[in-house]
């Protein structure tokens, strides 16, 4: 059958809850927009060994990447990064910690064995140009130092807990530090602010900031809490980032190494430190990067996690180029992978012309509740139970009384001293039961002073006839008076308590017969009654 075109055809509006809601790019913090305006793409290594160490050099115009694994330290140049000659560091050895010298000339790395090399950027074929031997183990950290255009200073560090600050062109320490820490040195970093000032981390979970001017002692100190992975200082030179088990700390080296801030963002260990800048509003975050798989921006201004990227394999290391542009993760598997800057048009980079369609009236930004806001323990505790909610009510907490603790650390006088104040019968009893079960009444009755056992008098006097303990607290009376004779004969107030207490049983005694001349009248007329 034709369709009649005759009349128009108007197409019927979608419901609202049809419509997409979270679809909006304007949803989107600024922070965000940024970071997922990279473009992801990996370089290829053709290795499975682990990626250890990343490194941009600072002193060239293109990006320039010194990436290692297992012995050979590769470098990248360009935009985007293309593979350059590799550098052999040694044969069936493995490299680490490769470091660009401030004009980015050279490049030091250590190896396995405790040898350091410097190599020429330019001619990184060549063969090492000097060679460093102090360390008598795995060279964990070489650092350059970035401040004062220092070319001739080298720190190196590693497995042997040797510390050590070198002459390059003679070959020579200047001094070394053999136990500089109790553990593994495997993170180090040199101070923006001062070439002389650079800073070590430990397995031994220590971190100690050391002046090149004042030699073997340690500036200061002080503890992360674990085993410490990466340092890194700020730009600013006066605070340091520290990352070990899966927190990442922010210390403040002028005011003598007070915490400012600890993050705890990631579920396993943080393995990496990265200074990030932004290149459309020129500020710098802090990267972190964990074996979790998760890469995070940290705003340090702000003390908030910004950003959050997830990669497929457990992250290893990571590196940003100085102009912002280039960011680069090592995982466990031999991957590098790389996030491109995205070319921005010309309406985007002038802020772009907003349509009489596309314009949206900005929303408030929501407040974020922080732990330090008393509403944020409030948090959920108005909300109701829905129609069809499963409710679980949470068990109350139970109270322990005052005996029951004493009982748990074996305090067995104490225990029945206490439930003696109480003069609760059924507590006493219990307690006393216990103490029978533990073997432990008769030395807890033993070692009773005066008053005590005038408590316990005094509970057996008004509870001893009690059809429900009599049985019981009689023999227990009698043990006393066997135990206590003579403290009861020397104390007046105790020879009452007895008096009154032979005085009742006495009376219980008349009960008890007067009860059984009742039963002998009563059991022929029920025997009567039954035929």
């Amino acid at each position: 059958m034709a369709a009649d075109t005759s009349k128009p055809f108007f197409p019927a509006a979608p419901h609202t809850s049809l419509l997409p809601s979270h679809g909006n790019p304007n949803r989107l913090s600024p922070e965000a927009s940024y970071w997922r305006n990279f473009r992801s793409s990996e370089l290829e290594t053709g290795s499975q060994f682990p990626v250890t160490h990343l490194t941009f050099s600072a002193a060239h115009a293109t990006p320039t990447l010194a990436a290692v694994w297992f012995n050979t330290v590769r470098l990248f140049s360009g935009d985007p990064l293309a593979p350059r000659p590799k550098i052999s560091v040694l044969k069936d050895d493995f490299a680490y910690s490769p470091s660009f010298r401030s004009d980015g000339a050279l490049l030091a790395a250590g190896d396995k064995k405790g040898v350091v090399r410097v190599f020429r950027v330019d001619k990184p074929t060549s063969g090492p140009l000097r060679t460093l031997r102090a360390h008598s183990a795995e060279t964990r950290v070489v650092r350059y130092p970035v401040a004062g255009a220092d070319k001739i200073h080298l720190l190196t560090a590693g497995d042997d807990a040797l510390l050590a600050y070198w002459d390059v062109p003679s070959e020579t320490p200047l001094f070394t530090v053999p136990a500089a820490h109790r553990d593994y040195i495997r993170a180090g970093a040199p101070s923006p602010a001062d070439h002389n000032l650079f800073v070590t981390g430990s397995y031994d979970h220590g971190v100690k900031l050391w002046d090149a001017r004042t030699g073997k002692a340690p500036s200061l100190s002080f503890s992360h809490g674990a085993s410490v992975e990466s340092v890194l200082f700020l730009p600013s030179g006066g605070l340091l980032a520290t990352a070990g088990g899966n927190m990442v700390k922010i210390w403040d080296v002028i005011g003598g190494g007070q915490l400012v801030h600890s993050v705890e963002s990631h579920v396993k260990t943080v393995m990496a430190l990265a200074l990030g800048k932004m290149d459309n509003t020129g500020e710098t975050r802090l990267l972190s990067a964990g074996s979790d798989g998760y890469l995070k921006s940290f705003d340090y201004g702000k003390l908030k996690i910004t950003h959050s990227m997830r990669y497929p394999k457990q992250l290893l290391s990571v590196a940003c180029s100085p102009c912002g542009t280039v960011l680069v993760a090592g995982s466990s598997k031999g991957d590098i992978y790389v996030r491109r800057r995205k070319k921005k048009t010309i309406e985007e980079e002038q802020g772009g012309k907003v349509g009489v369609f596309d314009w949206a009236s900005p929303k408030p930004e929501k407040k974020v509740l922080r732990s330090g806001n008393y509403r944020y323990f409030l948090r959920g505790q108005n909300e109701k139970p829905r129609e069809g909610d499963f409710v679980i009510e949470k068990p109350k907490k139970v109270k322990f009384a005052e005996h029951d603790k004493l009982l748990r650390k074996f305090m067995h006088k104490e225990a029945l001293v206490s439930a003696l104040a109480k003069n609760n019968p059924r507590s006493t009893v219990a307690v006393m039961e216990e103490l029978v079960a533990r073997r432990k009444l008769v030395r807890s009755i033993g070692n009773l002073d005066v008053e005590e056992l005038g408590l316990l008098l005094e509970f057996l006097h008004q509870n001893a006839t009690l059809p429900r303990y009599a049985r019981f607290l009689l023999g227990v009376s009698n043990r006393v008076l066997e135990m206590r004779a003579e403290d009861i004969r020397s104390d007046g107030k105790l020879r009452g308590y007895i008096r009154n207490l032979k005085r009742m049983v006495a009376e219980e005694i008349q009960i008890q017969h007067a009860l059984q001349g009742i039963q002998g009248m009563i059991s022929p007329m029920l025997a009567l009654a039954s035929r």
